[in-house]
């Protein structure tokens, strides 16, 4: 079935129409199905200013549908993708309030330190939801939930969901490399990684102290030695040693 988006059949007035190209400001006719149209004056390529996206943000094929989609279209598919990523953790948690509550901690950190670090948030924040996703497994077949059990059962876990989603093989790859190793850094780390890792710490320590409380000196030196970024090492200030700025 074609998608009624591209049908001609299902076309209403308007469907075919002009814009100004914005280099030039020449008329460059549209139909509502063009992603982008070149300008005939001078060459510009620009993206159709009314065409709707919305079910390509979505739909894994939108690509074959539209072609080469738009910067802002692929941003606005991976955007929704850890929105949807959220979702699987919660239903895949069920009942275990705990560890769905860690997560989302985790990623609301980790959202804070990415924009920081310019680092990327699909990658990131996907990662932060599925990070411990192989905890259950580790618990039902080894009866621990000790990181090495962890690594080895969450990197499957999160690649269905991922996969089920329709997110693209290179963040599938990074996201499972992440999780597959979240609480031991190699020597050397991509920026993704010391963001997950650094928003993962603080939300331990903040969960910490709501037990037996560390000392605030020890706390610094954690803080100082152990988290990669500067983002993260601000907030940790003010959310664990109440500093302000």
């Amino acid at each position: 079935m074609k998608c009624p988006g591209q049908d001609t059949r299902y076309w209403k007035p308007g469907a075919i129409f002009e814009a100004k190209c914005p280099e030039c400001g020449s008329d460059v006719e549209f139909f509502q199905d063009d992603v982008t149209r070149t300008c005939s004056r001078c060459g510009h390529r620009f993206t159709n200013p009314k065409v709707d996206f919305g079910c390509a943000s979505y739909c894994p094929y939108a690509d074959r549908c539209l072609g080469d989609l738009p910067p802002e279209i692929i941003a606005a598919r991976e955007d929704l993708l850890k929105d949807r990523v959220a979702v699987e953790m919660k239903r895949y948690f069920g009942h275990d309030f705990k560890r769905i509550g860690h997560a989302a901690d985790v990623a609301r950190y980790a959202e804070q330190i990415v924009r920081e670090e310019q680092g990327n948030p699909a990658v990131v924040l996907c990662a932060a939801y599925l990070h411990d996703i192989g905890i259950h497994e580790a618990e039902r077949k080894y009866h621990s939930t000790a990181a090495r059990y962890q690594h080895r059962e969450g990197p499957p876990i999160a690649r269905e969901i991922l996969t089920r989603l329709g997110a693209q093989e290179a963040l599938i790859e990074e996201v499972c490399d992440i999780v597959g190793h979240h609480h031991h850094p190699r020597e050397k780390e991509t920026l993704n990684f010391k963001i997950l890792y650094d928003a993962d710490l603080i939300v331990n320590l903040v969960e910490r102290q709501t037990g037996t409380r560390m000392k605030t000196e020890k706390l610094a030196r954690i803080i100082e030695k152990d988290l990669f970024t500067e983002s993260a090492k601000q907030l940790a200030r003010r959310a664990l040693l109440g500093e302000n700025g």
